[in-house]
């Protein structure tokens, strides 16, 4: 695909065609899929009303990588956490955390590969080196590991039934709140 100056835009039609205004072409959910991972910027209207609709056409690219390879990216347990924190309080948590932990991830891949290619230099081995299993199923474990502890520190908000109001908490619960919060803040900002 051409790559125009400017936003690109693509026009989503009644008939679910897609239109890139950029190229004067009309395009498939695979080329869109093929641009994000050329990263390449673009927003999707829908064409009759003009509305953003860039978030729902890239969760229908996400649905059909993950029916259509069979090598699913998100696991089962993964899908049914998020599921679950939808209008719930961290809902508007999670996609900082989401976002913040996939830039972070993508910084280290970058690093791993720039060690390799450091390492093994313009051989045909470093060329066509990928990064080792071990290492990026270790750095998923890790930040899986990070995020159920993040969500964690939530869940005395959630599993305390309510108390009465004529009842106050005493000032030794309310410094634990906060002290929660202040780790819960380092944490994220470490991230």
């Amino acid at each position: 695909m051409a790559k125009t100056e400017g936003e690109i835009i693509i026009k989503k039609y009644a008939n679910r065609r897609l239109y890139n205004t950029g190229t004067s072409t009309y395009v498939t959910l695979e080329d869109l899929a093929k641009m994000v991972k050329k990263g390449e910027e673009f927003v999707v209207q829908d064409a009759k009303t003009g509305e953003d609709i860039t978030h729902s056409v890239l969760t229908q690219i996400i649905f059909e990588q993950e029916s259509k390879t069979g090598n699913t990216l998100l696991p089962i347990s993964f899908l049914r956490q998020l599921i679950s924190y939808y209008g719930d309080q961290m809902q508007m948590v999670v996609p900082t955390f989401l976002e913040h932990s996939m830039k972070a991830f993508a910084d280290q891949q970058a690093q791993m590969r720039e060690q390799m290619t450091r390492a093994f230099g313009d051989t045909p081995l470093g060329k066509n080196l990928q990064v080792p299993m071990q290492m990026m199923e270790e750095q998923v474990r890790r930040n899986t590991e990070m995020f159920r502890q993040a969500m964690q520190m939530f869940s005395p908000f959630t599993a305390q039934p309510p108390q009465p109001a004529a009842k106050k908490a005493d000032s030794k619960d309310i410094d634990e709140l906060k002290e929660q919060l202040r780790n819960l803040q380092n944490r994220l900002d470490n991230l």
